[in-house]
Parts: C-alpha cells; structure tokens; sequence
C-alpha cells in the first residue's frame, strides 16, 4: 500500500476504530462513494482494521487484487447485523445489487437452499431445494450452509421417518399396498406410504410433529443428545460419542437460517420465463413477442432522500447489469408523479438517441395515475410507440395505455407471476436497499 500516504492511513484507522465488535458487512468505498468491496465479519472493528495494519503484508497474504483495491479506498463503512447469519445472507443479496468489482464470489446468480415440506400432498415430502413449488409448500430458510441443511435432513428422517422421494402417492391408491418401498423403509428411515404402511392421518401427525421442531428452540432434544454424548463418553465409547456430537453439531446449525420474507430472494419463487412471455404478449396485445421489460420504482426515506430505481430483465430473468438507481434532482418534496416522468425522460434520452434499445414493456410500480404520467413523459419526448403497464399492490390490477378497465389475472397466472416479479425487484431494489443500508450513501449505479 505504498501509494497510500500516512494521513490517509491513519484517517483510514481512527474511523475504524469507531466500528463496533459485532458482526455485519464492512465496505471499501473510493471516490464519490462507489462500493470496491463488501465483505462480512464476526467482529467488524477487528476485520477492518486487517486490512489497514502498519506492518501487513497484503499483496504476499491477500494477494495483489485485495492490494490493488485498498489503493483504490478513500473510506471504509459497515453495517451491523443481529447475527452471522444475517451478515452472509445480507451480503449476498447486496453483492448481487451492487455488483462491487473486486468481489469474485457471490456475484454469481446462485440462490441458497430452502427446507421445504410439501404440506398440500397427502403424504407431504421433505426436500432441499433452490427452486421451491410455487404453492402448497412449508418453507424454512434459506439456509447458509447446502451441505449441512442435506446432512441434517438424513439426520431428521431417522428421527420422524418422512419421505424424501418425488413419488406422486394418494391415499385414494388402492393399489399402494402391493407397492415394494424402497430401502428406507428396511432401515427405518421411512414409514413408507407409498406401499400403505401408514394411515395419512398418521403421517400428516408425524409431518406435524416435524414441523413443530423446526419452529422450536430444540432445547429438549439437544439436551438428551448432550446427556447422551457425555455418557458413552464415560463409558469410553469414543466413537458413538463422537457420532453424538456430530448430530447435535448439524441440528445446532438448524438455526443458521434466515426467513422468506427477511431475506428475500425474488429469483427463487418466477414463473417458468417462456410460458410467462408467452402470456404476457397475448395478454397486452403486443404485435411483437416481449422480451425485454424494464421495471421503474421510487421510493423516499423518511420524506428527505429520494431514489428511483430501473431493473432490466430479458427473456424473463433478470439482467443485472441493465439495474439502474437515479437520485431524484428536479422534484421538491413527494409527488410520485413527477419522479416517475424525471426517471423516464433521464433514462430514456438515451434510446432516442440510438444509444441504446428501447424495451418491448415499460413497467411501472402504481395505478393509473403512474401509468399515466410515464405516458405522458414518453409523449413530451416524442418517443416511439411503446407499450407501458403499471401494476397496483393488493389487488394486482393491471393498467394499460389505452385501456379504461384495468386487467385482472388469475393469482397463479404466469404472466402476472412474471410482472410481481419486475415489480417487486424494482420496489426492492429501491426502498429494500436503502432500508438494509440504513440511509448510508453507497450507491455506485447511478444515472
């Protein structure tokens, strides 16, 4: 770090300093606060501080990329978590948003694993999955760590015997009963229901039971495991006792898992992305097939600072490097309106000048009166023809220019399914964002 002068060094070391000892994410800025790097740490103060030691070798322990960066930081941030948990799910889904250039890992579109139960069936099934079924399921998750989730499902089915197979079984099968299960069953793993030997009643009780303990603290049966453990390791049985600690070690990490909601992955719950532009073209009346759709948002924190937000998606999934945050310079105060037709006109000056191409679908976050306004930007600019939409939360009602009703899908719709999703990316990539960072200054995509 030679090209860092000592002011700045100590600049660097008095503001970390202030950082707490606790977990979170901590950012290296440079100039105009554009993110370089986000990393987490169990101990934010600590971490930092690493990275800015008066006699640290980086280039020989973090290599020359990490060196390269530091030379770049002009400031350091953080952003502190409840828990490690919350700072690796956090930090993933920032990554993925800010796309900081000198992160290599997680920047990829990998998703983490959920637990789910598929409670709709009669014999519901227990899977790890990235991909969970649209309805009918009980989640639990997502969870850090895929191959401690799968070692603890095998774990739980030697406790509650569910199945884990993608047979279809219905308890209307008379034929069930001459059905050979397969080895689990032979090794008590599971009850078997696909061969009839357990009563749905019976099973849906066991499936009942399992779902309780995963909403548990899991005190009790942590506390018989441990007895357990310390008593085959009185008796010199090392090697069950070990087996014992390795039990309690993976339903421990049971808790290394965030919520549905709290850590939302947008990407996991689309629609199959051809059967929804499939829809959605025949649903809008576009002459051509849709492909390119970008969704527009604003949000404001606390009435002071506003942000709007464009998310890009092609073929139906998303397109990260089409996102685009705008800090809102010519509206005073909150009128969504206006803010809506100064994103337009900022981002589409560039189309009209062949700059860039235009999309097959401008999506708004609103009713009628967004949609309205996005028109008439578009109509100040003399654009071309292009089919906008705006989606109302609640009742999901769809606005379209030259269209008094507003359209109204079915809940399992594809089509809408595809439109929630832009919508939801736009609204959390703008307000989400600048809740999680608690109004810091870290935007690095701007227009």
């Amino acid at each position: 770090m030679k090209q860092k002068t000592n002011d700045e060094l100590l600049s660097l070391r008095k503001k970390i300093k202030t950082f707490p000892a606790t977990p979170g994410l901590y950012f290296m800025k440079a100039a105009s606060d554009k993110v370089l790097y986000i990393g987490k740490a169990k101990n934010l103060r600590s971490r930092a501080a690493s990275y800015f030691q008066p006699a640290g070798n980086i280039a020989s322990s973090r290599g020359p990329k990490i060196l390269e960066m530091l030379n770049k930081v002009k400031t350091v941030d953080f952003l502190e978590t409840k828990n490690e948990v919350d700072a690796v799910l956090a930090e993933a889904r920032l990554i993925k948003d800010i796309k900081p250039p000198y992160n290599t890992v997680l920047a990829d579109g990998k998703s983490f694993p959920y637990l789910e139960i598929t409670t709709s069936d009669d014999f519901p099934a227990v899977y790890v999955t990235r991909k969970p079924r649209p309805k009918g399921t009980r989640l639990f998750g997502p969870f850090t760590n895929a191959k401690d989730l799968r070692q603890t499902v095998v774990l739980l089915q030697k406790i509650f015997q569910f199945r884990t197979c993608k047979l279809s079984i219905s308890s209307d099968d008379k034929k069930r009963r001459f059905f050979r299960p397969c080895l689990l069953f032979s090794i008590k793993q599971c009850t078997a229901p696909c061969a009839d030997k357990i009563s749905k009643t019976e099973y849906k009780k066991t499936i009942r039971e399992l779902t309780k303990f995963l909403r548990s603290k899991r005190s009790v049966i942590l506390r018989d495991l441990k007895k357990q453990m310390t008593e085959t390791s009185d008796k010199q049985e090392y090697k069950k006792a070990a087996q014992i600690r390795d039990r309690i070690r993976l339903i421990e990490r049971l808790d290394r898992q965030g919520s549905p909601t709290e850590n939302l992955q947008p990407e996991v719950f689309a629609a199959d992305p051809a059967e929804a532009l499939e829809k959605l073209t025949k649903k809008i009346n576009s002459a051509e097939p849709v492909r390119i759709i970008e969704g527009i948002d604003v949000a404001n924190i606390a009435g002071k600072q506003t942000v709007g937000a464009l998310v890009k998606f092609i073929d139906g999934r998303p397109f990260k490097d089409g996102y685009r945050r705008f800090k809102i310079k010519t509206v005073k105060g909150i009128d969504d309106y206006a803010m809506i037709a100064e994103i337009i006109k900022r981002r589409y000056k560039y189309a009209l000048r062949d700059q860039e191409i235009w999309p097959d679908l401008i999506l708004i976050d609103g009713g009628k009166g967004h949609l309205n306004a996005a028109q008439n930007a578009l109509k100040k600019m003399n654009a071309p023809d292009v089919k906008i939409a705006s989606i109302a939360k609640k009742e999901e009602k769809i606005f379209l220019q030259g269209k008094e009703k507003p359209l109204k899908l079915s809940r399992n719709s594809p089509a809408l399914k595809l439109l929630q999703y832009v919508r939801d990316e736009a609204h959390r990539f703008a307000q989400h964002y600048f809740h999680i960072l608690r109004n810091k200054n870290m935007l690095g995509q701007e227009k």
